[in-house]
């Protein structure tokens, strides 16, 4: 059995004598004491172990082969199952992943929520919604029909990239409850991810009738708005935002956008400026601070930005391609 680890230590600790046993040994006795010290290289004398440290340098591969003779060696031990369903979950194999995840679930205490999440995940991507939905359900611990049972598995959805199947779950939601908050909100955010901003407002602005409290839900009526031109009711809507939260920078990004389209370059920059030191890391800050400061003929301070958006942009691209389970 191949080992992440090498067996390099056994070998060494069972040859150590070699040097003294040769004159004595006959040749095939010799053989086969060294077949004896190659197995002992390739079978790990502990499973589990090797298992777990295969895991832990993420060669989930070897780790499921180590992981899974180990769990026949102790059937039911707790911590070899949720290693070997970690292990099938990271490599892709969901399927295989779901029995073990739900038998380390069924004793877990009601703390443990990571097993549950991941389980859900499985659920979700291997084409069983309800059984994904009730788990979310459990893990938030509200009844599994409810109206928040489907906003907690859209919002699951969002965040796996699967907005289309998230929005009938959204409208089961509103119907079951057309005053829930957030659903509004989240079916406004899917619509302007989808480029839809007409429908992204709408939404938006039903979510506001049931809370008009929420920055976050002014930011993006604002930046619904600015898509669609309307420039007046957009700054209106970020600077409710600003007034309600103005510690972040995503508004007077937007304002900063809408003042260099106006031509005010002396306003843009002073938000855009402004937006770049709250938040360093927001590239489209860096980006149009840039376009001012080229318009404004300071092109070594619209260099800067514009390598600075484009470092940051590269980052964020970076992460967005790490692979994820499928």
């Amino acid at each position: 059995m191949p080992s992440c680890a090498g067996g390099s230590s056994v070998f060494a600790s069972n040859t150590s004598g070699l040097r003294g046993r040769r004159k004595r040994l006959p040749y095939l006795a010799l053989a086969a004491f060294l077949v004896f010290c190659s197995a002992a290289c390739a079978q790990p004398a502990n499973e589990a172990a090797a298992g777990k440290e295969c895991y832990h340098q993420r060669d989930f591969g070897h780790a499921i082969e180590h992981l899974s003779l180990a769990l026949k060696q102790h059937p039911g031990d707790r911590e070899i199952e949720q290693l070997l369903g970690l292990s099938y979950y990271s490599a892709g194999r969901l399927r295989e992943a779901i029995p073990l995840l739900e038998s380390v679930q069924s004793g877990a205490p009601s703390s443990e929520l990571d097993g549950l999440y991941l389980l859900s995940i499985c659920y979700l991507k291997t084409d069983q919604p309800e059984k994904a939905r009730a788990t979310l359900a459990r893990m938030f611990s509200v009844a599994p029909g409810s109206s928040t049972s489907y906003l907690l598995f859209a919002q699951t959805m969002v965040r796996q990239h699967l907005e289309e199947q998230a929005v009938p779950e959204l409208r089961k939601a509103i119907a079951l409850d057309a005053r829930l908050p957030m659903a509004h909100f989240l079916l406004g955010e899917i619509y302007l991810f989808q480029l839809q901003p007409a429908l992204a407002r709408e939404e938006f602005q039903r979510e506001l009738e049931i809370n008009p409290t929420v920055w976050l839900v002014y930011w993006r009526l604002g930046d619904a708005y600015f898509r669609l031109e309307k420039y007046p009711d957009a700054e209106k809507a970020l600077k409710q935002a600003i007034w309600l939260n103005e510690t972040f920078s995503g508004p007077y990004v937007l304002l900063g956008q809408i003042a260099l389209k106006r031509g005010d370059l002396d306003l843009a920059r002073g938000l855009l400026e402004r937006a770049s030191k709250m938040d360093p890391n927001n590239y489209f800050a860096h980006f149009f601070l840039a376009r001012v400061y080229q318009q404004q003929g300071r092109t070594q301070d619209a260099a800067r930005e514009f390598e600075s958006e484009r470092s940051l942009r590269t980052q964020k691209d970076g992460q967005l391609l790490t692979p994820s389970p499928q």
